[in-house]
Parts: C-alpha cells; structure tokens; sequence
C-alpha cells in the first residue's frame, strides 16, 4: 500500500518509531560488509545507523515523501522508491531488515515473496511489525466516535496485524525457517505530540478519514479524545498508544 505522508512532521513529533527499533537492529545483528536491504525505510534513521555498524545499505520505501526526506537528512545512503509489494530491487542481500512498515504491506504473501527471491541461501530477515490487538484501544475510541457523530463506523483501516501464528505460517510457507518471534506489548509515550489520539490518527490513519470532510474529521477526532482519554492519556497528560508488536528472525536455508 502507497500512504502519503507528512515526513517532516512524522521525524518532529513521531520519532518513537525508530528509536523504538533499536531492538529489532539488535536482532539484526549486521556485520561489516554485510549486504542489507531496509525494507520501508522512513527517512532514514535506522538505514544510517545500519550503516553506521559497517553494513552496505539500501533502503527503499514506497512514500515519495519519506524517501525525499531520508535523501535530505542523509544525502549519503542509498535510499530508493520502491514498493514491497512488489519488489523489484537487485540482490542478493545477506540479510533484509524492516521496522513498523511490514503492516502497512497489506499484501503479505507477494512481500514475502519478494524478500525471499532477493536474499542470498543462508541469508536471514529481522523485522517489527504491529501484531493482533494493536492500537485496539485507538480503534475503538475511533469506531464509538464514528458513532455518534453519525458518520460510517466501518471507516476502512489501512494495515494487516497478525497472529503469531499466522506470520509463522506465512513464514515457512515463503520458504523461511523462523529462528526467533516475539510477541511484545509494547505501551508508546506519545510524548511530542500535543492533540493525543487525534494526532496519532491524523498521521497514521490518513487514509482512514479520507472519506470525510475536514469539518466531520474535526468533529470525529475530537470525540476520540474524549473516549479514549480515559483510558491512553497518564496522570501526566502524555498520551500512550497501545502498541502490540512481532519481532521476528526468519532464515533461508542454505
């Protein structure tokens, strides 16, 4: 899935989401010399820190506006227009890397696919990725807002969140051994963004409240505050999103 995105805004206010993928780096593990592809790169924050351990890197990522980003912040990576979806990127790689873009990728077998026809025999893939129940509480307030406004409480949500189970299963059947997975809660201290869920939902659900006018989106994400408050807003008043989240490290025999 292609998503517009405001990237400046995303690095001011949401920069949680790679200082938050320091642990799937980890578990990357890359080594000097090493070649890595950053799969859904953002703008470029983990691709530079890849780098930074001695890894070659190219990062690709379907948004025009992060790519362009990522070239402004880091004019020296590698980093491409591409859709993981349908991936078309020369390997191979000795490892693929992605943090929090696996679930906007609402294709999953074509992703898999594609990262396995790119990796090298032997070669491994470490992601984060959202999992089944994330951001549950975010929609709920979402759908019980839609509600009573009177507006379609099916708004369409843009992302694919799954089981364990399930991206085990998809997994093996792309031809991958899963050597490590995770299931994590993970609560997120929004702690830069200053209009709680309605700014979470603003950026990561544009897609979502595309089909309303700007006036029934005010309307809309004001009463999100006011459900969702009680619940995701601390005695502080930062706002924490309930994040559920898979890690994972998957091989491809050699």
């Amino acid at each position: 899935m292609v998503v517009s995105w405001d990237a400046t805004r995303y690095d001011e206010a949401f920069a949680f989401v790679p200082a938050l993928g320091t642990a799937v780096l980890d578990l990357l593990d890359p080594q000097p010399g090493e070649r890595v592809l950053d799969l859904g790169c953002g703008s470029g924050e983990l691709t530079a820190q890849i780098v930074a351990r001695g890894a070659r890197v190219t990062g690709v990522d379907s948004s025009a506006e992060m790519v362009a980003r990522a070239h402004e912040r880091f004019p020296d990576l590698d980093v491409r227009l591409a859709d993981g979806e349908q991936l078309n990127v020369d390997g191979p790689f000795d490892a693929v890397f992605s943090n929090a873009a696996l679930h906007w990728m609402t294709r999953p077998d074509e992703v898999l696919a594609g990262v396995r026809a790119v990796l090298r025999d032997g070669g491994r893939f470490a992601a984060e990725m959202g999992a089944a129940r994330n951001v549950t509480a975010l929609v709920s307030a979402l759908r019980e807002a839609a509600q009573q406004i009177g507006v379609d409480a099916e708004l369409p949500l843009p992302w694919y969140f799954p089981t364990p189970a399930e991206q085990a299963t998809r997994l093996e059947r792309a031809g991958f051994t899963v050597r490590l997975l995770q299931y994590v809660d993970r609560p997120t201290r929004l702690t830069d963004v200053t209009d709680g869920a309605a700014d979470w939902w603003r950026m990561f659900g544009a897609s979502t409240l595309a089909a309303l006018d700007a006036a029934q989106v005010d309307e809309l994400l004001a009463t999100v505050n006011e459900i969702a408050a009680p619940r995701l807003r601390g005695a502080d008043g930062v706002w924490v999103a309930d994040y559920v989240r898979l890690r994972f490290v998957a091989e491809v025999a050699a």
